[in-house]
């Protein structure tokens, strides 16, 4: 009988979802195996289980381990925390297959997922629509300065970018950057930076307006490393900017959510509220179609087969009608009691549901197309 075992944070929201759908697929409950032990190097799998890699978040000493700072609302140490995550999911996948289980998240995908530039890179030789970027790709030259990113924009003439942290998530970072010539700049961001000058995540996009406060939110964001995209107008609902992240589970789009909000950055956390759905996919239909949207879904996702599951954030353009991908994130299907859209295999599913439901499809062939 199929066996799941979950590396992620014990009673996190993500971990008690996804063994809630394993429990209700008649399924042994989920073996947790905690960050903390892969971290101090304890884990250990068994043979036969298969074994999904899931968030180190919702956990303050994880964050310490892995990030180096004690306060968990802090921006910086990105890359630390890169270096030791990407790290940690290696050892997983070591340990994993030495133990002769099944990984449904390869650390090679993981990797890149958690790098914006390497992702980016990966998405447009696949021929994904992405923003133009100067900072795609792995040979592409760091952002090392406020100085650097304003010649960088202006030798891509590129007067409006997002910034975004090459390894942060949650729009941790992010600043949506306009310029006007020398000393008229305007960011809209959700750091705040205290009289030390640490910079700190908060709940409230804030704006500022004066050239020194951007250059030294930038200054201090880029030893981090720094991935700069074209700010791409975007569709709207009812006078809100609107974008959608819709989940592909096994190659297929099954769960899609819109996004809508009054400032740059769309992340529900950050103020934005869910949009009508039917309503955005009735837009879609009459501007570029839902199908050709939800394949540029599928196109992303594909980029990253070892992955049973992303979520990919969908940037439409104004009217509707064009599409290109704002983001691929490995733990991207954190959207409780969203269930399948029509058509997709997933209707009356939430997103763990459907993965439980897609590695159990995937067991069932294996069994019919193996030699007697």
């Amino acid at each position: 009988m199929l066996r799941f075992a979950v590396v992620g944070n014990p009673g996190s929201r993500r971990v008690d979802l996804f063994r809630a759908a394993v429990r209700a697929a008649g399924l042994p409950s989920a073996r947790t195996v905690a960050w903390r032990d892969v971290l101090a190097g304890r884990a250990e799998f068994l043979p036969g289980e298969t074994v999904r890699v899931e968030s180190p978040g919702e956990d303050a000493e994880v964050e310490r381990l892995l990030r180096g700072v004690d306060d968990p609302t802090r921006v910086e140490g990105s890359a630390l925390w890169y270096a030791r995550f990407t790290a940690a999911v290696r050892e997983v996948e070591r340990a994993a297959t030495g133990a002769g289980a099944r990984l449904l998240d390869r650390a090679a995908d993981i990797a890149v997922l958690f790098d914006k530039r390497l992702c980016h890179g990966v998405l447009e030789a696949a021929g994904v629509p992405v923003p133009v970027s100067p900072t795609s790709g792995p040979d592409s030259a760091p952002v090392r300065d406020w100085d650097g990113l304003r010649a960088l924009m202006a030798g891509h003439r590129m007067p409006r970018v997002f910034v975004k942290p090459a390894h942060g998530s949650s729009a941790s970072g992010v600043l949506a950057l306009e310029t006007a010539g020398p000393g008229r700049v305007r960011a809209a961001t959700s750091v705040e930076r205290d009289e030390a000058g640490r910079l700190f995540n908060s709940l409230r996009v804030r704006h500022c307006t004066t050239e020194r406060e951007v250059a030294a939110l930038v200054d201090a964001l880029a030893p981090d490393g720094l991935h700069v995209e074209r700010w791409l107008p975007k569709a709207a609902l009812h006078g809100r900017v609107a974008d959608l992240r819709v989940v592909v589970v096994d190659g297929r789009a099954t769960h899609a959510v819109v996004r809508t909000s009054r400032s740059p950055m769309t992340n529900l956390h950050l103020g934005g509220v869910r949009g009508d759905l039917d309503e955005a996919r009735a837009l879609i239909e009459a501007g570029g179609g839902w199908e050709r949207a939800t394949a540029v879904c599928e196109r992303a996702a594909a980029a990253f087969p070892g992955t049973l599951c992303v979520g990919v954030d969908l940037l439409p353009s104004t009217r509707w009608r064009r599409f290109a991908v704002g983001e691929v994130n490995a733990f991207g299907d954190l959207l409780p009691r969203l269930t399948g859209l029509p058509g997709s295999g997933a209707e009356g599913l939430d997103t763990y549901a459907a993965q439980v439901a897609a590695v159990l499809n995937r067991t069932r062939n294996h069994r019919v197309s193996a030699p007697s």
